[in-house]
């Protein structure tokens, strides 16, 4: 397989380029407006598709860097499309492949409808659980993050979007964690005060996220969510280069 030295694919669309459905949650948050404290209960119904969210990140680089779609064709069956996916999901998530080695998807524009109509297919192939929880980067978390690392980390993935076109990021807190979580960074813009990243996040498969960099603080922070109350993180790239 070929890898590209640079980053020569089309713009990352939100539409088009992200799942249809979401990363679901084992827990229901509720987050105390005046204090900020939070509380969880477990989810009813419980989910049937959690603890996967990097393996959902990671996959939505394998879809925009290796896969050509192709409306034009008829739709085959399900079946048909199982190796497409696990070929997908075996190659390089740091670079894309050579235009004409991409994997071909019948019958559909765009990952956002792929998955809309075999959303069960792609759970089944994408990856487990272990694949998110054993990844490399995460030894970075349990040592301290320091102001200054943030603000290298920040100006990396600047660097990276222009490379890659989307870049994957860790975002925790630690040692007590109350976020863990993967998301995949798409575009960026800049004022003198702050680096405003647009994001996919997983949880949140209707609409695009903010990852803030704030320049005079040289701190990450990520609104409030159905998951997350708000607040200052710590954020490592990572599939990327060693040792990310």
């Amino acid at each position: 397989m070929t890898v590209l030295a640079e980053h020569s694919v089309r713009p990352f669309q939100f539409e088009r380029d992200t799942f249809a459905f979401p990363h679901e949650l084992v827990w229901q948050y509720r987050f105390d407006p005046v204090t900020g404290a939070m509380t969880t209960f477990h989810s009813n119904p419980p989910p049937t598709y959690y603890h996967r969210c990097f393996v959902m990140a990671r996959s939505t680089r394998q879809f925009f860097y290796h896969a050509r779609f192709a409306p034009e064709r008829p739709p085959v069956e399900p079946e048909v499309y199982r190796p497409m996916i696990r070929e997908l999901v075996a190659r390089n998530p740091r670079w894309a492949c050579a235009a004409s080695e991409r994997v071909e998807i019948p019958g559909y524009e765009d990952l956002r409808s792929f998955s809309r109509a075999h959303e069960a297919l792609l759970k089944a192939e994408l990856g487990g659980p272990w694949q998110s929880y054993f990844l490399r980067s995460h030894w970075r978390m349990v040592f301290p993050i320091l102001r200054r690392f943030q603000e290298r980390m920040a100006q990396q993935l600047k660097l990276s979007l222009s490379q890659r076109g989307l870049s994957l990021v860790h975002l925790f807190r630690f040692p007590r964690i109350t976020i863990n979580h993967g998301v995949a960074l798409y575009a960026l813009n800049e004022s003198e005060q702050t680096m405003e990243f647009e994001a996919y996040d997983p949880n949140i498969p209707e609409h695009p996220v903010k990852l803030v960099y704030e320049r005079a603080r040289r701190v990450f922070t990520f609104a409030p969510s159905r998951y997350w109350g708000g607040g200052d993180l710590n954020v490592v790239e990572i599939f990327c280069d060693w040792p990310y």
